[in-house]
């Protein structure tokens, strides 16, 4: 397939197509199709080839975005895909789950006066097409060193930082504590969003640069982080643990049954396919009506999930306006067209209790917004005398998490802020204790995939370097 003549060039973005909202609201498989070749090629055509490509700064891995698009313009599809690889070893995750519309799309020159070209649309048709080719090629790796690294955790951050590391010759593994790897990409994502099968391909294709990935192991009570650096025998450490630990409401009713945080609901219904019931048996309440209280991609996912599981209604409840949502503008999208009721500038005070310890409603009042808070947001401020009550059955409290204290808080030496999370240095993750790096959201609190693959791929840099210095400190001072 040759290149188009600039006259070609398609002016609007090319949409992908998906399944009407009234039949995916009932099953679990992916809402978009994905593009065609030809859908690909004309919507890579709408690239201007930049010379100075500002979509590029947009992305923490740094994937050289113009390249790829490129390829696939001249139908080299694989080649497109190897070309990504070079900066970014989870491309149909990412392609599926990034934000690219507030990173490199956000800088795409054509988004000035029009709509930017669809890169992520476009990274995730290579990484499909290389899959579905059977092509999947692993690079060549440097020299073996010796050296041996033991990666905490196996989401995002994890398996970025242990598939540079093999690359660089190094022996990695992955010690991962749930039964299979991928943290939240496998447990926190529903399979609409991205299928178990791509996360799963994603992993295999890091086991095959060498990465050992070991499952059911918690750090932190199956070893300790000295132990794997002494009687393990490992010369560092990478955590990637990720902020697993939800953040409840606290308030009148929480304990009551039929409460869920969006941890628990999201992980038996992803991890533990508890939607395909009894065939899997991982039970989860299949309320008829759910609120979900939170306004980001969890919650949205939460809300998306209880339609699924056949919730005649799914009540949004958010403390401020739509505007001030943290989620994806598509997810929102999504979730609307799916029947998914908006409850905003609404916030809840209290749970019933049916009288046999099973919720039955939710108290709210009404909000309206101040003055912005630290976050830079308009203050929800309560207005008096306007509560409600909402009949429901489930409740899924969607309000983020925090570090989970189990290996953290064990580690002599590491330096934590005060909400538990790992002081690490931005550039490197290098930590306050030697020999230990840390990325992703155990450092930054909740964040995106992406931005825990760019602080894997800091840390493996910063890892190979610290590893040279180690060992020629060690021999330029060791008794003759």
């Amino acid at each position: 397939m040759g290149e188009r003549q600039e006259t070609e060039r398609p002016k609007k973005r090319i949409p992908m197509r998906e399944q009407p909202p009234g039949e995916r609201a009932r099953n679990f498989m992916e809402v978009p199709y994905g593009y065609t070749a030809e859908e690909a090629v004309e919507e890579a055509s709408r690239c201007l080839q930049c010379l100075k490509p500002m979509c590029r700064l947009g992305c923490p891995v740094l994937v050289d975005i113009p390249a790829f698009i490129k390829l696939i313009r001249e139908g080299r599809f694989i080649e497109a895909a190897w070309k990504i690889k070079e900066d970014n070893a989870l491309p149909a995750v990412c392609g599926r789950v990034c934000p690219q519309e507030i990173q490199c799309e956000s800088l795409c020159i054509l988004g000035k006066k029009g709509e930017p070209v669809a890169i992520g649309n476009l990274e995730r048709f290579v990484a499909d097409f290389e899959r579905d080719a059977g092509e999947i090629r692993v690079p060549e790796k440097l020299p073996t060193t010796g050296r041996r690294i033991a990666v905490i955790g196996s989401g995002p951050a994890g398996l970025a930082c242990a598939a540079d590391l093999a690359k660089l010759g190094h022996h990695v593994t992955i010690f991962e504590a749930l039964h299979k790897p991928g943290g939240v990409l496998i447990y926190g994502i529903p399979e609409f969003r991205l299928p178990k099968i791509i996360v799963e391909r994603e992993v295999d294709y890091i086991k095959k640069l060498g990465v050992d990935v070991m499952v059911n192991t918690v750090i932190g009570k199956l070893y300790t982080i000295d132990e794997l650096l002494t009687e393990g025998r490992y010369d560092a450490c990478f955590i990637a643990t990720g902020a697993g630990l939800p953040l409840f409401l606290g308030i009148p009713g929480e304990n009551l049954n039929g409460i869920y945080s969006a941890n628990e609901f999201l992980t038996r219904a992803n991890l533990m396919k508890s939607y395909l019931f009894p065939e899997y048996d991982t039970p989860v309440k299949r309320g008829r009506s759910v609120a979900v209280i939170g306004g980001g991609n969890v919650a949205m996912d939460a809300a998306r999930v209880a339609l699924r599981l056949g919730a005649e209604k799914v009540h949004l409840i958010y403390r401020r306006s739509e505007a001030e949502m943290p989620a994806r503008r598509a997810e929102i999208h999504h979730a609307r067209e799916e029947g998914v009721e908006f409850n905003t500038l609404t916030n809840p005070v209290r749970f019933l209790d049916d009288g046999k310890g099973n919720v039955s409603g939710v108290e709210c009042i009404r909000m309206e917004l101040g003055e912005p808070d630290e976050s830079g947001r308009r203050k929800p401020v309560p207005v008096k005398g306007s509560e409600f009550t909402i009949p429901i059955d489930v409740a899924i409290p969607a309000l983020g998490t925090r570090s989970n204290p189990l290996l953290v808080s064990n580690v002599p030496g590491l330096g934590l802020t005060k909400k538990g999370y790992i002081v690490a240095d931005e550039e490197t993750g290098m930590t306050t204790k030697k020999g230990v790096f840390a990325g992703g959201d155990i450092v930054t609190g909740s964040a995106t995939v992406i931005l825990a693959l760019g602080a894997g791929r800091k840390s493996a840099q910063a890892i190979d370097d610290y590893l040279k210095w180690k060992f020629w400190d060690t021999r330029k001072f060791a008794p003759s």
